[in-house]
This record gives structure tokens, C-alpha cells and sequence, in this order.
């Protein structure tokens, strides 16, 4: 084994499963079974070293200059990759480049910015399940504790974001899919956590230890220099939380192999104070992915984005996916929303500054963690230089959140004014490019340079005085690494040649020579070349670490820039959707004049969507069936009631004419459905899953809108079941609901339940051919048009004639004129002595147990008739 190899091989130990990446010279180099696999991901040509061996080794490679794109296509593949650079120059080593691993790249762990998407966050996650303690023996045969708790931490290296929280188990995947992190780490010995391989992001196992509560805490500690972290809200209670806080940091510390210094705190989330909305939900609602394409562009993210910068798209993404439920905080973001709606020339002077602005949060990552660049610190300068316009114009503004923005957007003058001083106006993406530092902030740079530059002049003047005093009209300076500057007089001129060359090099045609005096010159131009990139790389070296000084500051100035971005982004498609702001009430309340689904509202032509009202109240009616053909809008109608109730905790303005809005805490959507091969689930089993968290988790503050309930199995299971849910939601739960279904026959529950009220979609009938009007009015459909919509999506004619005749028959012998069977209302409350057939068998009943207990035989027949009269007085109403 070469050395080279061997320090390879001492590489790839160090960094386990990643491929590793190793710089040699202008190449990055993979080898053996890294490079048969980057070579099949890549695209890369296989080769081996020492082919005629008997053992030659499998190599591929490419330029160094390519490494970020081979890069984002190894970390799209789910692998991990380690860099491993040359740390020492060349020209001073003596035997072997010194060579490290210097990061780690995997999902989660990016900051590159052609490896990142600059509207979306690029998050880092970590469980931790809470090991159950053992019970002890006398409580074997209790009930089973509460749920089992889980902590969850997640980090964005790119922004120096930090949060950690314990939920329920259960709610793992729903606060996975609000977060949505590129990678997930996980404890690998844990055999009750299994992760979902279907999910979008990458799954990383870690050892047990990495999870340790003392070691975690300390090195959270460490990195925030705090004694504890009671000061970011953390107590005792919280542990599980901290365990998979200290697996993040511990996994960024291993990966980055450099300093994470822009992480200053870690910020403990509190469920109650946003908006619970499980991940079933948010894909039913396409609030930031689209069902079809899982595409952001036509999700509502996509759709009301108008920000500025990738820092206020990110913002707005986590304003969208965890509205608030505090009325207050709320009321603050629509403060500001309304002032810049109001005043559309400061909205318009706001972004046209913004869009002067860098990814500050970004620039500020690299920065901390040593990867930064002379474009990054020229951009950081140029996004300071923006500040005092925007800081003028939001001076004295009456909206809260618009004066803490203001006070925000610290100036940095110093730092601003030295950046704009020292680089240049167009500079390189890497420092080693050089030509980056402005002629005149430094005299000892300019000198060198200028020694160097007039030494290049000296030997092209050279070069014209030697072909002029030897009369060699071909004779050239050129210069190579090994011999330095030299003449090149091609042979048939060598007669000419003067006794002061000294030959050097012989080639095919030429030779080649050096004279003292050249050589003198040489060592000026080289050592004056060589100074002048030693001294600018240690300038530059200076500005990052003034740069990273400001730190702090500068992380609040990001903030305050991508608030402001949001804030002005909902006022713009506020202003141009013509939107209103909405009235928040803590009452479970919902009215919604002319409400429109905000999607629709801008996808399509002006004026084309139909709107529609929604009212929820105890007098109206909190559950609402809405009843109509398919393709009439009813999903539609239920889908828009959730995103504008949504948006409105969001702080966003919302497509109506008149919204009051009683702040929910939990919205629930249980629409559509699909198998779950994967997990082994119908469609039907996952329509009922999702139900039956619906109905043991919502309370009388959540929104529930459900669709087609039952749809999944045969029509009277599913008409049974979608019955009891309506019932159940109206007695247990009483919460806003709105149920679209096909289910006519659950038009009746509004006779018997004070808080159903009947909706259907108006359609017209002329000549045996529908139209959907798309207009929600009072009152349950007596049709479901089916076969009409058939007929519109090209079924056959004949097909359609049978389907009537046999339409026809089902009524007659199953149904009322009305399409409905007569089915028998539930019990109210008054009548508590009502006995009704359970649907799995004979519920438990005190009479029941009354009559097994008689003895009949020892009974005379006036205590039979007694017994009797005693058991219909029980069973009166």
C-alpha cells in the first residue's frame, strides 16, 4: 500500500458509511467500492489504479470545481458524503499533503447555497422516545399509563434555528410532517421506533450514547456558555426533549468539524400556543404541497408567497404550516398587514428595498461555521447598505410588529463601512481566487502588488530587448513551474545565440535558456506575487472575523428583514386579491360572507369562482352536511371554510367579503383517501384511522371538515358509521363541522340534533341535463345526479339506461320518494331510561341483569304480574 493510499484508507475509517471525496491536487478522488457507486449516481467514468495487477483498485473522479453539484446529486440519492481536503500547501510539505476530513455532508446538514433551495428551510431532526419504566407487580392488571412521550428537536444549520419539545408518540409523524426536515436522526438500539420509509425525508440511525440526558445537557450547555437551561424554558419535565437536542448538536459538531457559533439559543416549543394540524390534514389542505405533484407551486404556500427574499419565504413557510392561537399575536401581525395595505406607497418602497437584500441568515451560517467566501462578506456589506432606507420608512409607524422590525434593523456602520471599503465591487466566490481586496485600503498590498505588476512589465520589455540586441525575431519568455522564466529560441537560430545564455532544457525544436539577469527579476515577480496573496488572504481573514464579531446583531437584523418581507408579502395579494382582514373572536363561532378557496380565488380568470357563506354557531348549527352531486363544489366549499379560517391565525388578510373568525385550536381535515400498501392499510382503514382521531383528540374550539366518511366499504356500514360520527361530534364533541357527503339520508339528523343544519349545492335540471351552480344553499339535496355525472365523464348511453332502470328499482323497493329509508332517530336526553340494540350485540342493561337472576319456579303469578308492571314502568320514556 502507496502512503497516499494508506492516508486514504485512514479517511474512509473516519468516516464510516459516508462515500468520501478525496482532494487530490485539481481532482477529487473515490475509491474502490465509493467509486463503483458514485460512478453508477454520478455518471462518473471507472477506472482503476495499477490495472495489471492482480488486484487493481476501482477509482473515479472529477474537478474540484464541481464538487457542490456531484454533491446535491449524491445527498438527492439519500447518501452521505465526507470531504477530505488537502490542509497544507503542497509547495511546503515535506513528503505528503497533509490531508483531513473537513464536514460531513448528508441532508440535514447543508449550507451551501447551490445545494439549498432558498425559499425552504433545510432542517436537521432528532426523536427520542421515553423508555416506559416497569410497572410494578400489584399494578399489572391496571390500566395502561398514559401515551408513551416522545422528544423531538430539530436545528437549521444554515440559520442557526434551534428547537426542541415533548410530544405524545403519537403526534411524531404529524409534527415531523409540520416540520419537515431533510434528514432524521434516530436511536439506533430502540427497537420501538420504526421509521417510515415512505416519508420524504432521509432517516439516519444513532448510537445510544449520543442521547445520554447528562451529556446532552452539558454540551447544550457548553454551547450556549449557560449554567442551565431553565432560561430557554426548559425544566425537568422537558428531558426527552433535551436527549434529542444533544443528538442534533452532537451529529452537527461530528459533521461540520467546525465552529457553530451562530447557534445562541435553543427555544423550547410549546404546543399550546400554535394552531395542531396532523399530517393527514395538511396533505388533504395542500397548504405547502400539492396532493398531485407535491409541488409547492398551487399549494396555498405557493399561491399567497409574494416575498421578497428567500429568508421571508422561509418565514412565511412557518407562519403557513403552524398558524397561532393566541388573539393577541394575531392581532399584531394583522396591525401591520392593514398599515401596509392602507399606505400602497410604502409597501411598494419596502419590497422594491427588500429585493436589494441578500440571504442573510445564510451568509451569517457560513460565516460561523468558517465556509465563507469574499462574495458572502461583499453581500452581507451591500445587504447593511439597504438598512437605513428601510429603517427611515418605518419610523413612527402605529402597527406593533412594524416598530419592532424598526428597532430591529441594527445599521452596523462600522462593519458596513469597512466591508465597503476593503473588497472590491465584484469578488470571487472563493478567497483563494484572489484580486478581491480594493486597491487603496491597504498600502503594504498595494506595494507588493505594484512590485509584482511592474516586474511582468520588466520582462515583456526584456523579452523585446533580446530579440532586438540578438537579432532572434522568434524568441520568446515563457514560463513554467519547474524552471520559472526562461528564453525559447527555436533551433535554426541557435548560431545566434549569445555566450551569456545558459542552456536549460532541450527540446524537439527549441532550447531553451536563462541569463542572470532574468533569473534576478524572477525571484522579485514570484516572491512580490507570493507576498501580495499572503497578505490579502490574511485581510480577508481580518474582515470574516469582524464579520463574525457582529454575529449577534446581524442574526436580529435577518429576522427583522425577513418579518418585514412577510408582513409587506400578505399585505401585496391583500391588496391585489382585494382581501379583508378578518374579525377573531375566542367564541367557537365562524362566519364567512362570499368566502372564496384563496387557491381558486387566483388561479383562475377574475370573476369566475363562485363564492359562498359559512356560519357556525350554537343557533345556526355547529354541524353542517352539506348534500350534492360530485363536481358541484361541495370539497371545494369545505376545503376553502378550513384554509381561510387558517389563514386568518396565520395573520394573513382572507378572501371574503366579511369574516369573523372564533380562533381554533386543532383543524381537522379527513378528506380523500388512499391505500397504505406499504404499512399494509386499505383505504377504508386509513379513512377510519384518521376518523378515530378526529373523534378522541378534536374539542368544541377545533374545525373538522370531513368528506365522503364511510365511502370506503358498503353503502349501509358507511351509512351507519357516517350517522354515529355526526351523532357522536354533535353530543361529545360539539365542535364546527362541516360533512359532505352522499349520504342524503343523513338529512334527518337536523330533526332530531338543534346543532345540524341541512346545506346542499344548487343545481338546475332542464331536459334531462344538469348545472352545477356551485352555490351552497339551506336545505339537503333529494338527488345525487350520479348517473348524470357519468353520463358528463363519457360513460356509455346504454350503460347510463341501465344504471337508471336499476336506480329505479333500488328506490322502489328500499327508499322513500325522497331517496331516504326511514331510519330511527337517536335518543334525546331527557329519555334515559331508552334501551336501544348495540350493532355488535346486546349492550349491558339493569333489567337485563334483573330478569337472569330470577328464580321463575319459586315466582307465584301475581309476583310475575308485579314484576312485569315494575319493568315497563323502567322502560317508559
Amino acid at each position: 500500500m502507496t502512503p497516499m493510499m494508506k492516508q486514504y484508507h485512514e479517511a474512509k475509517e473516519a468516516c464510516g458509511d459516508a462515500l468520501l471525496f478525496f482532494r487530490m491536487g485539481d481532482f477529487y478522488e473515490l475509491f474502490l467500492d465509493d467509486a463503483k457507486v458514485a460512478a453508477k449516481i454520478l455518471g462518473l467514468t471507472l477506472t482503476s489504479r495499477d490495472k495489471d495487477s492482480d488486484n487493481p483498485t476501482a477509482m473515479a473522479g472529477f474537478p474540484h470545481h464541481q464538487l457542490d453539484s456531484y454533491l446535491n446529486k449524491l445527498i438527492r440519492a439519500g447518501y452521505r458524503a465526507a470531504v477530505c481536503e488537502q490542509v497544507e500547501d503542497p509547495k511546503q510539505a515535506k513528503g505528503l499533503v497533509r490531508r483531513e476530513i473537513t464536514r460531513l455532508v448528508s441532508a440535514g446538514t447543508l449550507t451551501d447555497d447551490g445545494l439549498l433551495d432558498p425559499r425552504e428551510a433545510n432542517y436537521l431532526a432528532a426523536v427520542y422516545l421515553v423508555t416506559p419504566k416497569t410497572k410494578a407487580k400489584s399494578n399489572a392488571n391496571s390500566k395502561d399509563d398514559a401515551e408513551p412521550l416522545a422528544g423531538i428537536a430539530w436545528a437549521e444549520l444554515s440559520s442557526g434555528r434551534f428547537e426542541a419539545g415533548v410530544f405524545p408518540k403519537s403526534r411524531i409523524e404529524d409534527e415531523l410532517a409540520r416540520i419537515g426536515p431533510a434528514e432524521v436522526i434516530y436511536r439506533e438500539d430502540d427497537v420501538r421506533f420504526s421509521p417510515d420509509t415512505t416519508a420524504p425525508w432521509s432517516w439516519t440511525s444513532r448510537p445510544a450514547w449520543s442521547y445520554a440526558e447528562d451529556s446532552s445537557r452539558d454540551a447544550l450547555c457548553k454551547q450556549f456558555a449557560v449554567h442551565n437551561l431553565e432560561g430557554f424554558g426548559f425544566g425537568d419535565s422537558d428531558a426527552p426533549a433535551i436527549r434529542a437536542a444533544g443528538a442534533v448538536l452532537t451529529y452537527l459538531q461530528e459533521t461540520q468539524r467546525s465552529g457553530l457559533d451562530h447557534f445562541k439559543e435553543i427555544r423550547a416549543h410549546h404546543q399550546s400556543g400554535v394552531l395542531q394540524i396532523d399530517a393527514s390534514t395538511r396533505h388533504s389542505l395542500e397548504i405547502s404541497r400539492t396532493i398531485r405533484s407535491g409541488s409547492r407551486d398551487g399549494s396555498l404556500l405557493g399561491v399567497i408567497d409574494r416575498t421578497c427574499t428567500p429568508m421571508g419565504a422561509r418565514l412565511l413557510a412557518d407562519w403557513v404550516s403552524a398558524p397561532l392561537i393566541d388573539r393577541e399575536r394575531i392581532e399584531h401581525r394583522l396591525d401591520a398587514v392593514a398599515e401596509l395595505v392602507k399606505d400602497s406607497k410604502l409597501r411598494g418602497d419596502v419590497r422594491e428595498t427588500l429585493k436589494q437584500t441578500f440571504d442573510l441568515t445564510r451568509l451569517l451560517a457560513r460565516i460561523a461555521t468558517g465556509r465563507t467566501g469574499p462574495r458572502d462578506l461583499q453581500q452581507v456589506a451591500r445587504t447593511l447598505s439597504s438598512l437605513p432606507d428601510l429603517k427611515a420608512r418605518l419610523t413612527d409607524r402605529k402597527a406593533e410588529r412594524l416598530g419592532f422590525v424598526e428597532a430591529h434593523l441594527h445599521l452596523c456602520p462600522e462593519l458596513r463601512a469597512h466591508l465597503e471599503s476593503a473588497l472590491t465591487d465584484e469578488c470571487p466566490l472563493s478567497a483563494s481566487d484572489g484580486n478581491f481586496i480594493r486597491a487603496g485600503f491597504d498600502e503594504e498590498l498595494d506595494a507588493m502588488r505594484s512590485l509584482a505588476s511592474g516586474g511582468k512589465e520588466w520582462i515583456a520589455a526584456y523579452q523585446q530587448k533580446q530579440m532586438e540586441e540578438t537579432g532572434i525575431a522568434n524568441l520568446k519568455v515563457g514560463y513554467n513551474r519547474v524552471f520559472g522564466y526562461f528564453l525559447e529560441v527555436n533551433n535554426t537560430q541557435r548560431d545566434k545565440i549569445p555566450g551569456d545564455f545558459i542552456r536549460k532544457q532541450t527540446l524537439k525544436n527549441c532550447e531553451r535558456y536563462i541569463t542572470p539577469e532574468l533569473k534576478e527579476y524572477e525571484e522579485k515577480v514570484l516572491s512580490a506575487d507570493e507576498k501580495a496573496s499572503t497578505r490579502e488572504q490574511m485581510l480577508f481573514q481580518n474582515l470574516r472575523t469582524q464579520a463574525h464579531q457582529h454575529l449577534n446583531v446581524l442574526q436580529e437584523v435577518a429576522a427583522a428583514i425577513a418579518e418585514l418581507d412577510v408582513l409587506a408579502s400578505l399585505a401585496e395579494i391583500a391588496a391585489a386579491r382585494r382581501w379583508i382582514r378578518p374579525k377573531l373572536v375566542d367564541e367557537s363561532i365562524l362566519t364567512i360572507e362570499a368566502g372564496r378557496h384563496p387557491v381558486l380565488d387566483v388561479t383562475l380568470p377574475q370573476g369566475e369562482f363562485v363564492p359562498n357563506d359559512c356560519t357556525h354557531s350554537p343557533d345556526s348549527g355547529m354541524i353542517l352536511l352539506i348534500t350534492g352531486p360530485n363536481m358541484s363544489g361541495k370539497s371545494t366549499y369545505i376545503r376553502q371554510v378550513a384554509l381561510i379560517t387558517l389563514m386568518a391565525q396565520a395573520g394573513s388578510f382572507v378572501p371574503a367579503e366579511k369574516a369573523t373568525i372564533g380562533i381554533a385550536d386543532r383543524i381537522f381535515a379527513r378528506v380523500g383517501a388512499s391505500d397504505e400498501l406499504s404499512r399494509g392499510q386499505s383505504t377504508f382503514m386509513v379513512e377510519m384511522v384518521e376518523t378515530a382521531r378526529i373523534l378522541n383528540t378534536a374539542t368544541e374550539r377545533s374545525l373538522v371538515i370531513l368528506d365522503e366518511i364511510g365511502r370506503g366499504t358498503s353503502t349501509y356500514d358507511g351509512l351507519s358509521l357516517a350517522w354515529a360520527i355526526s351523532e357522536h361530534l354533535h353530543e361529545h364533541v360539539g365542535c364546527r363541522t362541516l360533512f359532505a357527503t352522499h349520504y342524503h339520508e343523513l338529512t334527518q339528523l337536523a330533526e332530531t340534533l338543534p346543532r345540524v343544519a341541512n346545506l346542499n349545492v344548487a343545481v338546475k335540471e332542464w331536459n334531462d341535463e344538469v348545472v352545477f351552480m356551485h352555490r351552497i344553499v339551506a336545505g339537503g339535496a333529494d338527488k345525487s345526479y350520479g348517473i348524470h355525472v357519468a353520463r358528463l365523464a363519457g360513460i356509455p348511453q346504454s350503460v347510463n339506461e341501465r344504471a337508471k332502470d336499476v336506480l329505479a328499482q333500488l328506490e322502489m323497493n328500499h327508499r322513500d320518494s325522497l331517496d331516504r329509508p326511514n331510519l330511527s332517530p337517536l335518543p334525546t336526553s331527557s329519555k334515559q331510561n331508552y334501551y336501544q340494540l348495540n350493532l355488535f350485540g346486546l349492550a349491558d342493561h339493569p333489567l337485563i341483569e334483573e330478569i337472569q337472576k330470577l328464580d321463575v319456579n319459586a315466582m307465584t303469578p301475581m309476583d310475575a304480574l308485579q314484576f312485569l308492571q315494575s319493568a315497563k314502568n323502567q322502560l317508559k320514556p
